[in-house]
């Protein structure tokens, strides 16, 4: 696993430890990157589950300005410090071991927004539509903002999620990813 591309391009990332996490791969995040990007002038972003960091780290390598990571794993949070300072962009970042409920409603809180949300959680959690829902009862997402959601191919996601509706699905074996763009005035 590495940065594909952007300011911190061609940095090795480390996976965490054990079989706990599934890493996006290479060729998946590089798919993901060409739908919505591929580089991005500022702005914030989500990695919730977000396991290595690597594609939240592949934002701000890209362009965003900042970026949250969020996951309850202890070995998860101490991979994404590393994985952060490796490829030069800790400054740009801050982490939070907690679960993801807890986080949106932290987030609310403390009024963040963010233009982009990655959305990976195990599998086995099929809770993508409630947590969009709560992105958007919370507030934590701006007017046009992109979910990136990865999750198990055999999954058929809803079209629309409040205001967002859905723009794009791709396969790659067992993994699909599906982008959801918010469709609201100001």
């Amino acid at each position: 696993m590495r940065v594909i591309s952007g300011t911190a391009k061609g940095r090795s990332l480390k996976a965490v430890p054990g079989t706990s996490t599934r890493p996006t791969t290479d060729k998946v995040k590089e798919a993901i990157f060409s739908m919505i990007g591929p580089y991005f002038e500022g702005g914030q972003v989500l990695d919730l589950f977000a396991g290595t960091g690597g594609l939240g780290i592949e934002a701000l390598s890209r362009g965003m300005d900042k970026a949250v990571f969020i996951d309850i794993e202890k070995k998860s949070i101490d991979t994404v410090q590393h994985n952060l300072q490796t490829a030069g962009l800790k400054d740009q970042a801050e982490i939070y071991r907690t679960d993801a409920t807890r986080a949106l409603k932290a987030l609310a809180k403390r009024e963040q927004q963010f233009e982009l949300v990655f959305l990976d959680p195990p599998y086995k959690m099929k809770l993508i539509a409630e947590l969009i829902s709560t992105m958007e009862e919370q507030a934590i997402v701006v007017p046009n903002a992109t979910i990136v959601v990865e999750h198990e191919a055999k999954d058929i996601l809803p079209e629309v999620i409040g205001s967002f509706n859905q723009q794009r699905r791709a396969d790659y074996g067992d993994t699909a990813v599906t982008i959801y763009l918010r469709s609201v005035e100001g």
